[in-house]
């Protein structure tokens, strides 16, 4: 591990075999870049970072994997967007994707392996979510592979929802001469769902499942849920060169009401998003893949990207 210079920024950089991995862990515990040497000398980006990011925006850019907190996408009440109500029915306001991705965080452990980095609430996170906690964000890298740990810790006395995520901007299309039609994925899940637009869930009609290619612009934003194993795969149509990423079944919020969703911003992005989220979006309101830490324990949510 070394601190290098990134466009008059400092950051973190870790080389485990053939990978390369960059990180910000004081502005949003961000994850921003991996990247493969191949066998003939060239670089491949697994995980997107754009050369033009908006440091001045750190939150907003389209790249590595900003960390969604307390809760994934958006929170309804009533209908009322950025909004959401505690167990003591208390109503909050609550950004888009919560407050991590942009926090600030104070790095509690790094090594050769990884870091570990713990939010630092500031004063819009706490009118957000007023209560006694601690929430860390680890990584353990490894020449094909990392791990990657949600923990939240609830120091107080009284149980603390969260439904967290990860927003990893995977680079599609890798290989020079292809298109997102050329790629496919695969999903464990039994039950797809849209946004309404007052944050309920829409099923997808049947015949969700048979063409799930990175070309349908009908698959971007779909969440997929009620899971019956822990890991999506996707990569080129032939099967070559996989990436899984496996929500792990050691975490204290494993369930069937884990979610992958899969979205883009545009059809000419250089990425497409595959999310491991602990439910599906507005959990606070609907109550499906929503958890709660009871006062004095805490919880985790780990996944593990790799190369396959």
């Amino acid at each position: 591990m070394e601190t290098i210079d990134y466009n008059g920024v400092p950051l973190r950089r870790w080389n485990c075999g053939p990978s390369t991995y960059l990180a910000r862990p004081e502005l949003g515990a961000r994850l921003m870049n991996w990247n493969l040497r191949m066998a003939d000398g060239s670089t491949r980006d697994v995980i997107h970072w754009p050369e033009e990011a908006d440091w001045g925006h750190f939150a907003k850019v389209r790249g590595g994997n900003p960390i969604l907190f307390p809760f994934s996408a958006r929170t309804f009440h009533k209908g009322r967007i950025g909004q959401w109500k505690d167990r003591t029915g208390a109503v909050r306001p609550m950004p888009v994707h919560g407050f991590a991705r942009g926090g600030a965080f104070e790095t509690v452990a790094i090594d050769e392996s990884g870091f570990t980095a713990e939010l630092k609430p500031d004063a819009d996170a706490r009118a957000a979510y007023p209560f006694n906690y601690r929430f860390t964000v680890r990584y353990v890298f490894e020449a094909l592979s990392f791990k990657a740990y949600l923990r939240l810790d609830n120091l107080g006395d009284e149980p603390i929802l969260w439904s967290a995520g990860h927003h990893f901007y995977f680079t599609l299309p890798w290989h020079e001469g292809l298109r997102r039609s050329d790629y496919r994925y695969q999903v464990p899940a039994r039950k797809c769902f849209t946004h309404a637009p007052d944050g309920s869930l829409l099923p997808v009609e049947k015949g969700w499942d048979k063409d799930l290619s990175f070309g349908n612009p009908a698959n971007c934003d779909r969440i997929y849920t009620r899971l019956k194993g822990d890991t999506a795969l996707f990569g080129p149509n032939g099967g070559e060169e996989d990436i899984g990423i496996r929500i792990l079944g050691d975490s204290d919020t494993y369930s069937t009401w884990n979610a992958f969703v899969v979205w883009t911003e545009s059809p000419n992005s250089p990425f497409y998003c595959v999310e491991p989220w602990m439910g599906p979006p507005n959990s606070t309101e609907h109550g499906k893949g929503l958890h709660a830490v009871g006062g004095g324990e805490s919880a985790t949510f780990g996944v593990e990207v790799a190369l396959l």
